[in-house]
């Protein structure tokens, strides 16, 4: 079941958070939210952008991803980077098939699994493991690539991986 509230409440209630928000609200909500998350899966699917007239930039982040910066906050949780490369537009349409894969990076491979499995409950998506959470800076710098290039074509893309 997928319920909304306020976050001390959602995060309070639920097994599994999915944290969807501005890279600049990420640091600050998260650390009103420690103990409410302990010993859960925390989903960050945040990805540090800068939007500009010019385009899209990636933010560097000192942690090295807004995930690791998201495990350094909650240290008594189990971060899993996901869904950075899928356009919330498509991810809003629950009618639409949505072809795209979701690379899952974290550092638990039991969480990374139930991840990956409620990913492909979305219809055409399917989850890759995409290795430990040091590796989700990778995933999400791809995200400006990607806004960028719908904004020249007007279009929304995604990532698949081949060859697996």
């Amino acid at each position: 079941m997928v319920v909304g509230g306020l976050n001390n409440q959602v995060a309070d209630q639920a097994d599994i958070v999915f944290v969807t928000l501005p890279y600049l609200a990420q640091k600050p909500i998260l650390q009103c939210l420690p103990s409410q998350l302990d010993d859960k899966i925390v989903v960050d699917v945040v990805a540090p952008l800068k939007f500009s007239k010019d385009g899209v930039s990636a933010l560097s982040v000192s942690e090295g991803s807004a995930a690791l910066q998201a495990q350094e906050i909650l240290v008594k949780s189990r971060v899993v980077a996901a869904f950075q490369t899928i356009s919330a537009h498509d991810l809003l349409d629950y009618n639409q098939r949505v072809e795209s894969d979701v690379i899952v990076c974290g550092d638990h491979e039991k969480d990374k699994l139930r991840v990956i499995k409620l990913s492909e409950k979305i219809n055409g998506i399917r989850g890759i493991d995409g290795g430990g959470l040091a590796n989700s800076g990778y995933v999400e710098n791809i995200t400006a690539l990607l806004l960028n290039i719908n904004r020249k074509y007007k279009a929304r893309t995604a990532i698949r991986i081949v060859g697996i």
